[in-house]
């Protein structure tokens, strides 16, 4: 890959992205409407001269067609990364509007501009809110799929459509399922959550659930490296895996404390009770990466080292900001 198109650049994820790949040759543009997205996530890709930033939302074709038009004349485009998504299940809950426009729609938007300016191949954030509730480890090939989240539906109906785009005109696709993802420049999440609401109330943590919720959580900078690693060596036309920790997990309980030892330490936390946070919440989950283990990749952090060096990291924005 030379020159890439990344959605939600400006997001938790693709600012991430963006600066690994500059770092490695790479000629980036980006879309972000930054609804979730902040602008100061691309300090330092702004003073970069192999980067282009456009404000736009990507529904609205007619801009992003002629903004990709124009970018597309002194070279074209090899890949799109396509992480613009929403993000917040619980706001998905409230409004399913939401992961409509701004999961799925957003998705048929860059798939049919990918069909008109010949973009050959696709990276695609997906999530382990595909697999829905089971009690089993969660493999790629599990089935049925049930997701019990809208968030989890649009991203599944967001697979199905880029399994129809390699039928038609794609020549290639990279399906990444993410667990929790955890590290600075963080926009939602538990761990900022739980620092937000430190800062407004020093005293008291609420927590919702008991706090025996238990989830793989993984660093962000393990992310950026396993899907870079993934487009370099999964040579499918149709390549999907789970991207996790091996074998580990943290609490909630865990993860409250941890950040309570951080940024306010002598808060009471008060846990609301059941075993689930949100309605459309999977209480417990693991991943099987034994795919992407064979292929030659292994995580470098467990789930609680993950969320021992991402809550310095979020704590530490928050407190500065």
């Amino acid at each position: 890959m030379k020159k890439i198109l990344v959605t939600g650049v400006a997001g938790f994820i693709g600012s991430h992205l963006t600066d690994a790949v500059l770092a490695r040759g790479m000629t980036v543009v980006g879309i972000d409407n930054l609804k979730l997205g902040r602008r100061e996530y691309l300090a330092q890709a702004l003073k970069h001269p192999r980067f282009k930033f456009f404000e736009n939302d990507l529904n609205d074709l007619a801009a992003c067609r002629n903004f990709i038009a124009a970018e597309s004349q002194a070279a074209p485009f090899d890949t799109v990364w396509h992480l613009a998504a929403n993000s917040d299940i619980r706001a998905g809950v409230t409004d399913p509007d939401v992961d409509l426009r701004d999961t799925f729609l957003t998705t048929h938007s860059i798939l049919k501009l990918m069909r008109e300016f010949r973009i050959p191949a696709i990276a695609f954030s997906s999530t382990s809110a595909i697999y829905g509730v089971h009690d089993q480890l969660l493999t790629e090939d599990l089935g049925p799929l049930f997701p019990i989240s809208n968030y989890g539906a649009m991203k599944l109906a967001a697979e199905a459509a880029i399994s129809a785009a390699l039928e038609a005109y794609l020549d290639r696709a990279w399906i990444f399922r993410f667990p929790n993802v955890v590290g600075s420049r963080a926009t939602h999440g538990a761990i900022y959550d739980f620092a937000h609401k430190l800062k407004q109330n020093p005293a008291e943590l609420e927590v919702l659930g008991d706090g025996s919720q238990e989830k793989p959580y993984f660093h962000v900078a393990d992310l950026i490296d396993a899907m870079l690693f993934i487009t370099a060596n999964a040579k499918e036309k149709l390549n999907y895996f789970n991207i996790g920790t091996v074998g580990s997990v943290t609490t909630v309980r865990h993860l409250a404390e941890s950040v309570v030892k951080e940024m306010s330490p002598g808060a009471k936390i008060r846990y609301s009770g059941g075993n689930r946070g949100w309605v459309g919440d999977v209480p417990k989950f693991n991943y099987s990466v034994a795919k992407l283990k064979q292929l030659g990749w292994s995580p470098r952090l467990t789930s609680d080292q993950a969320v021992a060096r991402a809550v310095a990291e979020i704590v530490a924005e928050i407190k500065h900001s």
